[in-house]
């Protein structure tokens, strides 16, 4: 039996987003030693897509040997990593090369960034447009045949939460998207893909469906957030991630690895953030070891936190914090390095991780699912509380 994986998502304190145009290997691999130390097994990390492609027919040489390092400084302190593709949507903005945009203005839910400026410019049919998938078949090609039986290499993931860059035009165009992706992926690097899928997937019917669109992953994955789901009885409902888990397994037919939860922290004295509900320390450590007690116990593979370190407040100001301050406070380190209570539960949980155990019957018919929305997940998610008080 395989031993249930315990992770973490992964951007530097000091630069966050712009890892890649302020790299800084040393605070990189200092920063994977103290999450080996912890006793976790993968760090997921994000490859900005202007930092690598900086346009559709060539990759940036220093960027490729960038990420060389950071996947060497993971093998030297005996991590695995799990490099996400196309990023793409991050912390609430759309992080885009401009060659990738639409030429007509379009301003969507999600601020689109190129090359430092803000523009009303959404991504095109990345799913489907010929130009834009050689391009990212070209992007995976020349990624994965540089980590090739790398040491560090545990899996691939195709996009962070990819559906809020765009929609499908059909769910068959998602699901050719990701065929192409993973077996390109394979094909280079020996290694298989999976794709970052979230909440929202299954809260409306963005046309992604987990049975096709996973069809080629050998697992699949999902995010979710008690503070971000519509559907969640409270800040602290440590059922919401485990459910959603279920339904992702139900509908691709997979095992899951749960790659991204988590809660923002509050500042003394505040309830509430740029909107959202937040917790403080004491909470997010009863809530952390709440979901992952039922992670292990209903077939999931493992639970990546999100996110390692809170970030310097330095940033705050800049995009995407001047508008998601709430985004600065999701670490199990403080801006100053030092652990939070989480940060040891989760040393001691993956100290303790059992086996996986055998993923449940389905909870849900896919079909049925989506042709009910938005009612639909309601009323599974009251049978789901009941079924499982």
């Amino acid at each position: 039996m395989a031993r249930f994986l315990f992770g973490i998502n992964y951007w530097p304190r000091r630069s966050a987003m712009y890892m890649w145009q302020r790299f800084d290997i040393r605070e990189i691999a200092e920063d994977l030693s103290h999450i080996k130390d912890l006793g976790l097994d993968v760090v997921r990390f994000f490859l900005m897509w202007e930092a690598f492609q900086p346009d559709p027919t060539h990759m940036d040489g220093g960027a490729l040997r960038n990420f060389d390092a950071v996947m060497d400084a993971a093998a030297e302190v005996g991590l695995k990593a799990m490099p996400t593709l196309f990023c793409g949507h991050m912390s609430g903005v759309n992080w885009l090369p401009g060659w990738t945009l639409e030429r007509e203005s379009a301003q969507g839910r999600f601020r689109t960034i190129s090359n430092g400026v803000a523009l009303d410019r959404s991504i095109g049919d990345f799913y489907a447009d010929p130009e834009l998938v050689r391009a990212q078949l070209l992007f995976a090609r020349r990624v994965g045949e540089r980590a090739r039986a790398h040491p560090a290499l545990f899996a691939w993931d195709v996009g962070n939460e990819f559906s809020n860059l765009r929609l499908p035009q059909r769910p068959q165009d998602a699901a050719e998207w990701s065929r192409r992706l993973s077996e390109t992926l394979l094909e280079a690097s020996g290694a298989p893909a999976t794709g970052g899928m979230h909440g929202e997937d299954l809260e409306q019917d963005r046309r992604l469906r987990p049975s096709s669109i996973a069809a080629e992953w050998p697992f699949a994955t999902m995010h979710g957030y008690s503070v971000y789901s519509k559907f969640s009885r409270g800040r602290l409902d440590a059922d919401v991630v485990p459910f959603l888990c279920q339904l992702q397994q139900s509908f691709s037919g997979k095992a899951v690895l749960f790659s991204e939860f988590g809660n923002p922290q509050c500042p003394p004295g505040v309830t509430r953030i740029d909107g959202f509900a937040c917790l403080d320390e004491e909470e997010m450590e009863q809530y952390g070891s709440a979901v992952i007690q039922r992670l292990q116990s209903r077939g999931a593979l493992g639970a990546f936190w999100w996110c390692w370190t809170d970030y310097d407040p330095a940033l705050a100001g800049v995009p995407p914090f001047d508008r998601a301050p709430h985004e600065l406070r999701f670490g199990i380190v403080r801006s100053d390095g030092t652990r939070k209570p989480i940060a040891l539960t989760l040393q001691k949980a993956a100290a303790d991780a059992p086996d996986v155990v055998s993923t449940p019957a389905p909870i849900a018919d896919e079909n049925e699912y989506f042709a009910g929305l938005p009612r639909s997940i309601e009323r599974e998610y009251r049978t789901y509380c009941e079924t499982h008080a």
